[in-house]
């Protein structure tokens, strides 16, 4: 993907430059696993990469990095070899991981002084990101899967300090991987590692799938880079590319509970005095929230302004970093 820098009202193209080593791509990444997906790093090449011994061969974690909100791991690897299948791999690691829960729990407890046990991750959310300079079409074309805990990142070094990250979105998702696949490591995995859609969380809903579409159209009509991220338990509103949830929407019979992430309620405009605290986040989430609830119309026409002065104040918080 081309990107330019304006000189004199003239666009003018910036380069490429290949990355010096691989490692480098690597512990940037850890460096700045926040920032760019939202994810808190626990260990790998920055201080020493974590294995486990399964199949009688040592599976090295690249990069073993954990969801906070979700409450799960998220395993990163760097490609290296284009021959070798993204879906084979990743759900190689995602089954060692389910064969081996304690190893991560104690790696975690370790290099974080954490006190959780196998109880305390939501297995169901395990995901595994692949990232490469380039990948290829057949190793693009294997995620056209509906269900699939893997995602694909292209990673772009250019002139001038400029790193790009972009997302390979899937050309079609109306299959099942679990249900089309034979292999007994996919059929295995598939039936502890779960991904949600909008459609599942929607169907919860009775008059409140309403407010959700209304709120949902005036979003994307704000801003058509934002996407809609559904959760196990919620829709996450972010930034295309970015894992950083905005705003979460949480599902009930008849309402909505808008959760606006890292925001206290003096941080917004609210003649109305619509917005709560959210009780116990900084114990739960590690963060401040602030709630919503939208139960009409009018709250979501309410809502959606809150959401711009978050997203404002999202891009002012992330740009200063």
């Amino acid at each position: 993907m081309p990107i330019f820098n304006i000189q004199n009202k003239k666009l003018q193209p910036i380069s490429e430059k290949k990355f010096d080593l691989e490692q480098d791509i690597q512990k940037l990444i850890e460096a700045n696993l926040d920032t760019i997906f939202g994810l808190i790093f626990v260990s790998g090449a920055s201080n020493e990469e974590f294995f486990v011994r399964a199949r009688e061969q040592d599976f090295y974690i690249d990069t073993l990095a954990f969801d906070e909100a979700q409450k799960s791991f998220v395993i990163i690897e760097y490609k290296k070899d284009k021959s070798i299948s993204v879906i084979d791999q990743g759900f190689a690691y995602l089954s060692t991981m389910l064969n081996h829960k304690a190893d991560f729990v104690l790696e975690i407890n370790e290099r974080l002084q954490k006190n959780f046990t196998k109880k305390d991750i939501d297995w169901e959310q395990s995901r595994i990101i692949f990232i490469s300079p380039e990948f290829t079409n057949y190793q693009r074309n294997a995620i056209n899967f509906k269900d699939l805990p893997i995602f694909l990142y292209e990673v772009k070094n250019y002139e001038n300090n400029l790193i790009g990250f972009y997302p390979i979105k899937p050309y079609r998702t109306t299959e099942s991987i679990g249900a089309l696949s034979k292999d007994k490591t996919i059929q295995d995995v598939s039936k502890e590692v779960k991904v949600y859609t909008e459609e599942n969380l929607v169907s919860r809903l009775e008059r409140g799938k309403d407010f959700y579409y209304q709120l949902k159209e005036k979003i994307l009509a704000f801003s058509p880079i934002l996407v809609f991220h559904p959760t196990k338990t919620y829709v996450g509103i972010q930034r295309e590319g970015d894992r950083r949830t905005i705003m979460a929407v949480n599902f009930q019979k008849n309402k909505l509970i808008l959760d606006y992430t890292r925001s206290q309620p003096d941080d917004f405009i609210d003649p109305k005095k619509k917005i709560n605290y959210k009780e116990n986040s900084m114990k739960y989430f590690n963060q401040h929230i602030s709630t919503l609830i939208v139960e009409s119309a009018d709250d979501v026409e309410y809502a959606v302004n809150i959401f711009y002065q978050a997203y404002e104040r999202f891009l002012k918080q992330f740009s200063e970093k």
